[in-house]
């Protein structure tokens, strides 16, 4: 994929920038910058893009996006219509990884730290107690300032280090370049994906919203992104599916034709194509 840079902007006087974000999708776009990111969704949840990974996010969740790792949030429009009652925001720390000098990475006693943001640059999900503990460091480093605030990252990455709960999201093989003149064609067809993946996407449509033949658009999408675009949809179209699944508000056939398949066959191949779980199975060991 060709992300864009994001220029992140925090105080001069700070040697890393950490913010109550109130505005949803306000980076809705592919992008990437060198700073470390760590974020806390408080309320609100969509489809997250995390290098070539793709799963939905929901309230509670912990992040981890390494530097330069592409990567960008949608929140579902549900959300955005504030048919909730819950206006979606989180906590955003942005840091560079020697915010606190060239050689602290290097002492030993940082070595799990220095472990953990390797990790970092695949994407790293906390979820439940793991997420909501982090959530408090992350709270409690918003709330200080001087000396304490960067004691307060230390001690929560030192705690972060530790988990036994880290899952990683993208792929060991994933690469990118940063030819920024793609960015505007992706997040047209990222967009686009995420707007009508409930109903029928033929090839046409895609790839007159990208400007291409429907050939050329399926040789673009495949040596951009190492996957073909009805995979890409697919993946989509589960992630949605496995939150309604843990919703527990509808049957499995009503899910699947919600998540924009037309068959209950095809839907349950590839649930466990995607999952590796029946869909029955997955809402078993979500609850177990």
């Amino acid at each position: 994929m060709k992300p864009q840079l994001l220029k992140v902007l925090y105080e001069n006087d700070h040697s890393f920038g950490i913010r109550k974000e109130m505005v949803p999708n306000i980076n809705n776009r592919w992008h990437y910058h060198p700073e470390i990111e760590l974020i806390h969704f408080h309320a609100g949840g969509g489809t997250q893009f995390i290098g070539d990974h793709i799963s939905q996010f929901e309230p509670g969740d912990v992040v981890l996006v390494g530097r330069n790792l592409p990567h960008f949030w949608k929140y579902d429009e549900v959300f955005l219509n504030d048919q909730t009652g819950a206006t979606p925001y989180s906590t955003v720390i942005h840091f560079f990884e020697n915010f606190i000098g060239e050689r602290f990475l290097h002492l030993p006693e940082a070595r799990q730290i220095k472990i953990l943001l390797e990790k970092s640059e695949r994407g790293i999900l906390l979820k439940g107690d793991s997420a909501k503990k982090t959530g408090s460091l992350m709270e409690l480093i918003y709330q200080s300032a001087g000396i304490q605030r960067i004691l307060a990252l230390i001690n929560c990455l030192s705690e972060l280090s530790t988990s036994d709960n880290l899952i990683p999201l993208s792929s060991l093989g994933f690469k990118y370049n940063f030819r920024e003149s793609e960015n505007h064609r992706i997040t047209l067809i990222y967009n686009y994906s995420l707007n009508h993946f409930q109903k029928k996407i033929r090839l046409a449509d895609i790839a007159e919203v990208a400007g291409m033949t429907a050939s050329s658009f399926c040789r673009y999408f495949k040596h951009h992104t190492s996957k073909t675009y009805s995979d890409f949809l697919m993946e989509i179209r589960i992630g949605y599916a496995c939150k309604l699944l843990l919703a527990n508000q509808t049957s499995a056939k009503q899910i699947c034709y919600e998540s924009g398949f037309n068959n209950f066959s095809s839907f349950h191949q590839c649930f466990k194509k995607v999952t590796g779980k029946t869909p029955q199975d997955y809402k078993k060991e979500y609850k177990s």
